[in-house]
């Protein structure tokens, strides 16, 4: 039944225990036979050679267990910055979510960036503490900075009995039991004496948040009156769903402490489908809004999230099912890509494993194989009943790499191969820059790409090789100048006579290349003005300073001459050639260089290091701003002081910052660097030409 089922992601940073978490949950469920251990790997969920060697998820992993009367669609998704644009676009398939926090590290940026896609999801979520038996492990600091960063508030349900080696169990709040752990068995014990007092208070305090949420348990607690067990629970699920606060449980997922209580929390008071309401999306091809009830009565309607690439068994689409129901086989429409597709199979996702299903309805995550038209971010529906969902973006992509296969003849072997990763991973994408003559491999981080090349290597057998890549350098000019492009040749027969004045002018950055006719008088007649501008467009794609293309210029044709038998469109695209060429060496060429806007986020004990270190890239710092207990920096830094960013903020921050970057605009490169850069390109090419 669909109000029986749980659709629900495991979110937070690298190395919290999200994957632990979802093996004891599957093991207690009786799904799995053995514990499986990321560390020892094998690992049910972190399946893919990477995963195991990495010891972490790069990919989000998907399984289903039952727990109480419901059904449980797991969605543990990656932790790592690298992996991000797939845990964003993976939560769209959530209900609610599970924020998992580590008790030794605390919250990371990561985990209030995760945090933030929950907001923009509109999730409902809990907070587990988990690794409360390691060392160095501190509960409560953990909580007091969930309550100062976190909104909703986080409200405490759980009190561990014991911290680091003597953690042995936890004290319930709700039903104020105890419980110790041996063997992954919880034993209810009486609450240790010397926590009477603290579990009295939290208890109290548990009672008046929960209040919060429901005004009829607000006066029966004013009067002084009992509250029960389920009306507890009731009002924390009441509460939970409004998003007025954030139930808080501790434990360990590898010692299998606490994971029972979490999921019947899960169960207990995260959303089943019904309980988010109707579905928005629009007509397609208008702005008129369309809604969905969550029914098996209404039109069939899905967002496909997530695609798999398998070079044998071919893709495989995951979709959430948002309203109607399907059969086993059949057709439904793609209103994204105006097409009919037709599946064969219904498949659920268990870890690396699929199981065939009868039929799917709404809340259901499914999968179908070799769907031809299909890709993620598109809408699934009835073809009477149109609909498109708006599905969110990947992640902007943040490093670069230049790639070059090893073998020679596997230019067009990466590019379709590459094309499939990309299909199953939207945060990567590829692109060949003109300007550099290279082909450029972009992701979230260096471990991103160094993932995918891995994948390439094993899923398509074929290698590359990763170099950081040239600046795509642009030249422009600063003095407006008036030249005579003439192009005169006699070789018997036909001439060739083509004779131009051109005034080239400097314009704002990113106002491109215009061109402007002012012939009067047929002085050049029309049908060769147009050749006079290619003649200029293609000249201007290489620069004198160092090759590279010019920009931000006018062209303005205002005299010239003709020959009525020699004069042709190629002799007049000869001369504004050469007009080019002649005013670049007059008007002060000089090169410009891209400039990136970025947003660094780091804990504020790293900020004097972050700042000293970007004014050394040659950044302008734009502002400050504080988010949560971390710093935001946004700067304008050249992209040649960024190429390798990544790895140098993780050196700097231990791996606590994070960073977006994104193209904003041109600018000259100081003279004395412009010269140092200039000889350094022109030595490279020399060498080039030389190979």
């Amino acid at each position: 039944m669909t109000e029986n089922l749980r659709n629900i992601a495991l979110i937070g940073h690298g190395g919290s225990g999200k994957t632990s978490l979802a093996e004891a949950l599957l093991y207690n469920a009786g799904v799995t036979k053995r514990f499986g251990s990321v560390d020892e790997g094998n690992s049910v969920l972190d399946f893919e050679p990477e995963e195991v060697k990495r010891g972490s998820s790069i990919s989000s992993a998907f399984h289903r267990f039952a727990w109480k009367k419901c059904q449980v669609n797991l969605i543990d998704t990656p932790g790592d910055q690298n992996f991000f644009s797939d845990t964003r676009m993976c939560m769209q398939a959530a209900d609610g979510a599970v924020t998992v926090i580590d008790a030794i590290d605390g919250i990371k940026v990561q985990s209030e960036q995760a945090w933030e896609y929950a907001d923009e999801f509109g999730l409902p979520r809990i907070l587990f503490i988990n690794k409360v038996d390691r060392e160095r492990a501190d509960f409560h600091k953990v909580f007091n900075d969930a309550v100062e960063i976190f909104s909703p508030k986080p409200i405490l349900l759980q009190l561990p009995i014991g911290q680091e080696s003597d953690f042995q169990g936890v004290v319930d709040l709700v039903n104020m039991k105890a419980y110790a752990y041996e063997g992954g068995k919880a034993r209810a014990i009486d609450i240790p004496a010397d926590m009477q007092e603290t579990v009295e208070n939290e208890r109290e305090t548990l009672i008046e948040n929960i209040a919060e949420a429901d005004d009829a348990l607000v006066e029966k607690y004013l009067e002084g009156e009992t509250l029960s067990d389920a009306e507890i629970i009731s009002a924390l699920r009441k509460g939970t769903l409004e998003k007025v606060f954030v139930p808080v449980l501790c434990g360990s997922a590898t010692s299998n402490i606490g994971v029972d209580l979490i999921a019947g929390m899960m169960t207990d008071t995260l959303p089943a489908l019904a309980d988010r309401g109707p579905k928005t999306g629009y007509l397609p091809g208008t702005d008129t809004e369309e809604t969905r009830e969550p029914s098996p009565d209404a039109p069939f309607s899905a967002l496909v999230f997530k695609t798999i690439a398998d070079p044998y068994a071919g893709r495989l689409t995951l979709f959430k099912v948002f309203s109607g129901k399907l059969g086993p086989d059949g057709t439904f429409y793609n209103p994204t890509k105006q097409t009919k597709e037709r599946y064969n199979q219904l498949l659920q996702i268990h870890g690396k494993e699929q199981k065939s299903v009868d039929g799917a309805s709404p809340g259901d995550i499914l999968a179908v194989a070799k769907l031809k038209e299909t890709f993620t971010g598109d809408t699934l529906c009835d073809p009477d009943k149109p609909i498109v969902y708006e599905s969110a973006k990947p992640l902007h992509g943040l490093v670069s790499f230049a790639i070059a296969p090893k073998s020679k003849g596997d230019e067009d072997k990466i590019y379709s191969s590459l094309g499939r990763l990309i299909e199953e991973d939207p945060g990567l994408s590829l692109e060949r820059r003109d300007e550099t003559r290279q082909t450029l491999l972009t992701g979230q981080g260096q471990v991103h790409i160094e993932t995918t090349v891995e994948k390439l290597k094993r899923k398509y057998g074929v290698e590359v090789t990763l170099k950081i890549p040239k600046v795509p350098y642009k030249e422009t000019f600063k003095k407006t100048v008036r030249v005579q492009g003439k192009h005169k040749k006699q070789s018997g027969g036909h001439g060739q006579y083509g004779d131009c004045w051109v005034e080239f002018q400097p314009l704002e950055r990113g106002e491109g290349y215009h061109f402007v006719d002012k012939i009067v008088g047929g002085v050049i007649p029309k049908t060769y003005i147009p050749a006079v501008d290619k003649g200029i467009a293609e000249a201007s794609e290489k620069g004198v300073l160092a090759g590279f293309p010019c920009i931000d210029f006018q062209a303005k044709v205002d005299d010239g001459s003709y020959h009525s038998v020699d004069s042709s469109e190629m002799a007049f695209k000869i001369a504004g050639s050469l007009a080019f060429k002649k005013a670049m060496e007059k008007a002060e060429p000089v090169l410009l260089e891209p400039i990136v806007e970025m947003e660094v986020v780091t804990p504020e004990d790293y900020m004097g290091d972050i700042m000293g270190d970007l004014n050394s890239r040659r950044g302008r710092v734009l502002g400050m701003e504080n988010r949560g207990k971390n710093q935001v920096v946004k700067a304008l830094v050249p992209m040649a002081e960024v190429l390798t960013y990544a790895p140098d903020l993780r050196s700097m921050t231990g791996g606590r910052g994070m960073f977006t970057m994104k193209f904003s605009h041109y600018d000259e490169v100081p003279a004395q660097i412009a010269q140092k850069v200039i000889e350094e390109l022109r030595s490279q090419q020399e060498q080039e030409k030389e190979k």
